[in-house]
């Protein structure tokens, strides 16, 4: 009996299902993606072979090379209310309720409370140009110490909401409590650094961190802690 000669054809293969699940994963990474803010002022860190990393509820202080102090904290809600708490702080100041949601996103800053309005609703070219000031960044003399002011209402706005979700003392003060770090460039005069350590202190915090590069590792922020 003759075999049975099978047609011979080029194999194919339906790429209908692979092309839905790339259009899939390019749609999850849009949607789930945290875009970086730009970051006002650039400091090169001094070196260390520490590699703890910067945890994630952190109130960060940083500080150029010459002395200007910036600040940061984790969380939109709890930035809108430490806002509303400066603005309580200082009542010469007016700041619409747009603003005031467009600050809980902006991220790092260095302005004195009388320019933030103007800071705030400015575009990326009107920010750095008042980045890039002599006189940017928080006030922190004894006179005028506004730095101080930003670290007691962001510790109050933070401790806030934390039990309004439900989180206890004991849970505040272990893993889900608020950290503070500290960001000096390598050549900040360390009578700078000292003061922005003594605000802490006033505030009886005397548990921060020190954020460093690792060795070897430019981009790699590592963490030190006092």
């Amino acid at each position: 009996m003759p075999k049975v000669k099978m047609p011979k054809s080029a194999p194919s293969l339906d790429m209908t299902p692979m092309v839905d699940l790339g259009f899939l994963l390019v749609t999850f990474f849009i949607l789930t993606a945290k875009f970086r803010p730009n970051e006002p002022v650039i400091v090169d860190t001094p070196k260390s072979t520490s590699s703890i990393a910067l945890p994630e509820k952190v109130m960060l202080v940083t500080i150029d090379k010459d002395g200007r102090v910036f600040f940061d904290l984790s969380g939109k809600e709890i930035k809108r209310a430490m806002l509303q708490g400066m603005l309580e702080r200082y009542p010469q100041v007016k700041v619409s309720e747009d603003v005031a949601q467009r600050f809980a996103v902006l991220g790092t800053f260095g302005q004195p409370i009388e320019r933030m309005e103007q800071y705030i609703k400015g575009d990326e070219k009107l920010r750095k140009a008042m980045d890039d000031r002599k006189d940017a960044g928080i006030p922190l003399d004894s006179l005028n110490n506004q730095l101080g002011d930003w670290i007691q209402e962001g510790y109050e706005a933070f401790m806030t909401d934390a039990q309004a979700k439900g989180f206890t003392i004991a849970q505040l003060k272990d893993k889900e409590g608020l950290r503070y770090a500290i960001k000096a460039d390598g050549d900040t005069d360390y009578e700078k650094v000292e003061k922005v350590i003594d605000i802490f202190r006033d505030k009886n915090i005397f548990q921060f961190n020190m954020v460093t590069s690792l060795e070897g590792i430019d981009d790699a922020p590592a963490v030190v802690e006092e």
